[in-house]
């Protein structure tokens, strides 16, 4: 029997891709004029990973100029969501569910603030963590030690629950905790994971 769930919000709560075209325009626009001499299909490709990857990562990763890194940074920073929002037709499952639940997100602080606003979830949660690279070197791994030791929980009374195997199921894996890959597209076969499956429904019988 759990005793708490660690979620993740983008793309475990709601689909980024439902909002990644408003909230990204400024950002797509400059990259578009901005990354010279790079293909078509390279932008393209920076563009997808940023509807699932935080920022910081996918400009390492297409080794964005320090130039266009810095300035995305700023574009980001400052930004917010404030259209109409929804999460997942099976969240209500989770949200129903009867157990401690804690929020814990990688991203810009205001950013993912205006997200849990828009989607009226704050109540929800015991507590919200976001983890922005900007203002802390914590990581999600050190936010979930930071809940086991806070509430007394055993690495075995928790079920983190995400969609990223890099991130927080990789996370919580080195801490010994149970995790659920939320995986609708089965994007992850291959993944190491406790639990896995295309309906956040499923994570509720591993908690209940």
């Amino acid at each position: 029997m759990k005793k708490a769930i660690i979620l993740d919000l983008d793309n475990t709560i709601y689909p980024v891709s439902s909002i990644a075209d408003h909230l990204f325009n400024e950002l797509f626009s400059f990259l578009d004029q901005h990354i010279a001499g790079e293909s078509i299909e390279h932008i393209n490709k920076a563009k997808e990973d940023l509807k699932r990857i935080p920022y910081q990562k996918v400009a390492d990763k297409y080794q964005f100029s320090e130039l266009v890194k810095n300035k995305g940074l700023e574009l980001l920073n400052n930004i917010e969501y404030n259209r109409p929002m929804q999460p997942f037709d099976d969240y209500k499952q989770i949200r129903e569910v009867k157990i401690t639940k804690f929020l814990v997100t990688t991203g810009f602080t205001k950013l993912q603030w205006s997200k849990v606003k828009m989607l009226n979830i704050e109540a929800d949660f015991e507590a919200i963590h976001i983890v922005d690279p900007e203002l802390s070197p914590l990581t999600k791994k050190d936010i979930f030690a930071l809940i086991l030791e806070k509430y007394d929980y055993k690495p075995e009374d928790v079920l983190v629950i995400g969609d990223d195997p890099e991130s927080e199921i990789k996370a919580a894996s080195e801490l010994g905790i149970d995790t659920f890959l939320y995986d609708p597209e089965n994007e992850h076969p291959n993944a190491r994971v406790t639990y896995r499956s295309q309906n956040l429904k499923d994570a509720t019988a591993v908690v209940a």
